[in-house]
């Protein structure tokens, strides 16, 4: 997995995993908040892809508001919602989800997911149901009707398990609740980029416990940033001053190109870092530690 950080304000990421299987997703990545007093509203821009090579099935989706409720007094719990839909680009199928929004009034099941798989004709040929935090189910249509009042009336097969959530780790509350993936994210690795996240002197410090030291490295790190940036934007001024054109910093492992499923400019991993990392060349790497 590789993450490039396209803007630090507002947040914005570029992202690219490949799985073993023969898989492939990727994001570029931002958001905007709003504060509601004793709530966060966070809503996700930009669209996901998960493409699959060797079928050519690509998928894309935007994801659901997620909301942080409680935020100044009680305790915090999370809550996501609204409506999702993912398009198989190749065979034009779409899967409708709604995130259905928690309730002081409802009985039903709490972070509930329902939807529907449609063909390129619109009809169902599956319907979904579970809970995000849980687990998702899918059963298969046999049969569709119209009832007298015009309602469908669907059949289907028995469920089939598409997902389910993996345990909080043993002792998970003593650490935030992170999944397994989570927990090892931060993880030290030889022979990576100068470049990675997980070299950064600070947060190295913080893993170890060493609350001031980090503290203090961060205020170097941070400091270091300002002069780059005030360097740069002195250069593209003096650029601007004798009318040339000034590129300023550009990506290593990713590219502003044209993405042909949504028609927009973003961030595409151009694929050479493990090349890079199999010669242990990584002399395009700004020093930014």
């Amino acid at each position: 997995m590789r993450i490039y950080e396209v803007s630090h304000h507002p947040p914005m990421v570029a992202q690219h995993c490949e799985g073993d299987a023969g898989w492939e997703c990727y994001q570029e990545f931002t958001m905007s908040s709003k504060f509601r007093g004793k709530y966060l509203q966070v809503i996700p821009l930009g669209i996901s892809h998960l493409h699959f090579p060797k079928t050519g099935n690509h998928f894309t989706w935007r994801k659901v508001t997620t909301t942080v409720h409680n935020i100044i007094v009680g305790r915090l719990w999370v809550d996501q919602h609204g409506d999702m839909e993912i398009t198989n680009h190749k065979t034009g199928d779409k899967c409708n989800l709604k995130y259905v929004p928690y309730s002081y009034f409802s009985r039903d099941v709490l972070r509930k997911v329902t939807g529907c798989v449609t063909d390129p004709m619109g009809q169902v040929r599956w319907v979904l149901m579970g809970t995000w935090d849980s687990k998702m189910e899918c059963c298969k249509v046999l049969n569709s009707n119209t009832s007298v009042k015009g309602k469908p009336v669907i059949e289907t097969g028995p469920p089939r398990l598409l997902w389910k959530a993996n345990p909080v780790p043993e002792d998970g509350e003593k650490i935030y609740n992170f999944s397994q993936l989570a927990i090892e994210l931060n993880e030290p690795e030889e022979g990576v980029a100068p470049t990675d996240s997980r070299l950064r002197p600070d947060q190295r410090l913080m893993e170890e416990g060493k609350w001031d030291e980090a503290n203090d490295e961060k205020v170097r790190l941070e400091e270091k940033q300002r002069a780059v940036r005030r360097k740069r934007e002195a250069e593209a001024e003096a650029a601007a001053e004798e009318g040339v054109e000034y590129t300023g910093h550009q990506p290593i492992w990713f590219r502003k190109d044209h993405d042909p499923y949504t028609s927009q400019y973003v961030h595409i991993y151009t694929g050479e870092y493990w090349t890079a990392r199999e010669k242990q060349d990584w002399s395009r790497c700004p020093d930014i530690f």
